[in-house]
């Protein structure tokens, strides 16, 4: 495990990378910005490129998400073994390139998709891009292809297999961590899985109008066992109460610890006396009518739904969830960051604010490509600046 002085120079270095974040009320430097190559030159003042603005999105596109990973890596690499844990993090990237690689091979896309360097903690050899065979070969990965080369599995099926691994991977390193070293990622990461679930149900039956038995295949099913009585039921964490738990986070405004309430609080890998899995909230949104709102109040995971507003039909919308979803999440780990400093919390809580700042960058990126200003696309998604 890593030593203490591995701990402090990992936390002290993601400290920094913070401070130059465009996290928070950093993400106000950004409103005024209506072309990309201006964003360009505010996310990277060194080095910005003198393309035209018809050619620059993919390129600010990659880079964004190449200066993500590399801080990603930076801190990581603060660790002469890092943990099991810690490197699937980072695979996350692998895990979305090569979803992306196995779509542009079933869509005959001409372009080669851009893949992130991971350096050491990369696997699949994705220079031999499209070459399925040579790609995963001696990788985790090889069980996916038939003996033919092409994979076992195609669209959705194979999107949510691969999330489906990836999380169950990643649920499996931390449990091995001592529990005093990741008590907020076990409860951040428990419920970013039971909120992708509960997506995955939304957009299964929205767009694809699939059955109940065949969505449930692909959900994420994880055991734990019960959280506390005292936390479930959800709510508001309000300010007064952040103030007395340490004040940096609290500082900076209201923190919404809003959930179904059952999905906080202690997650452990062992069920009790009765079965509990972080498909639960999924599961019980299987058989409620997308159009009527009524048989939804009662459920788990209705604060991230779509609210009913008077004289408008109203029906589930996957997209509202998933913003309100990752603006939960955000809140949650950019708080969880200053609590535990000496632990491997805020290294986990470090690598999620960064694909979140990353993800803001992009998609303010897009929204420019598309005609609209930083500002119209941080005020659509909701971000708090």
């Amino acid at each position: 495990m890593p030593g203490s002085g591995e701990r402090v120079y990992a936390y002290a270095k993601a400290c920094g990378i913070m401070e130059r974040s465009f996290i928070g009320k950093k993400l106000h430097a950004l409103e005024e910005v209506s072309r990309l190559s201006e964003l360009d030159r505010a996310i990277f003042p060194k080095n910005a490129r003198a393309l035209p603005e018809r050619e620059l999105l993919a390129d600010l596109e990659a880079r964004i998400t190449e200066r993500s990973a590399q801080a990603i890596c930076s801190v990581a690499n603060s660790f002469q073994r890092p943990p099991k844990f810690i490197s699937l993090l980072i695979r996350s990237y692998e895990y979305a390139d090569l979803k992306s690689a196995f779509t542009a091979i079933a869509g005959g896309e001409p372009k080669d998709p851009v893949f992130t360097n991971i350096g050491k903690f990369g696997t699949v050899n994705f220079a031999t891009y499209p070459n399925l065979r040579a790609m995963l070969e001696g990788t985790e990965f090889e069980d996916l292809l038939r003996r033919d080369g092409k994979p076992r599995e195609e669209g959705i099926a194979l999107q949510t297999l691969l999330d489906r691994r990836y999380y169950k991977a990643l649920w499996k390193a931390m449990m091995a961590l001592p529990a005093h070293d990741c008590v907020d990622a076990r409860r951040i990461l428990a419920e970013e899985i039971a909120l992708r679930n509960a997506l995955w149900v939304l957009r299964l039956r929205t767009y694809y109008q699939l059955s109940e038995r065949a969505i449930r295949e692909h959900l994420i099913d994880i055991p734990v066992r019960r959280p506390p009585a005292s936390v479930r039921g959800g709510g508001r964490l309000r300010r007064d109460q952040l103030n007395k738990r340490r004040g940096r986070a609290a500082a900076e405004g209201d923190v919404p610890f809003e959930s179904g309430g059952k999905n906080l609080g202690h997650w452990g890998s062992r069920a009790g006396k009765k079965k509990y899995s972080l498909a639960d909230d999924a599961a019980a949104a299987l058989d409620l009518s997308l159009d009527t709102y009524s048989e939804w109040v009662s459920w788990g995971r209705v604060n991230f739904l779509n609210p009913l507003k008077s004289g408008e039909t109203w029906n589930a919308d996957p997209r509202y969830f998933q913003s309100a979803a990752s603006r939960y999440l955000y809140h949650l780990s950019r708080f969880c960051f200053w609590q535990r400093p000496f632990s491997l919390d805020p290294v986990f809580c470090f690598f999620k604010l960064k694909q979140f700042e990353e993800d803001i960058l992009t998609s303010i990126a897009e929204g420019i490509g598309l005609g609209m200003s930083s500002r119209d696309v941080l005020t659509t998604l909701e971000v708090e600046t």
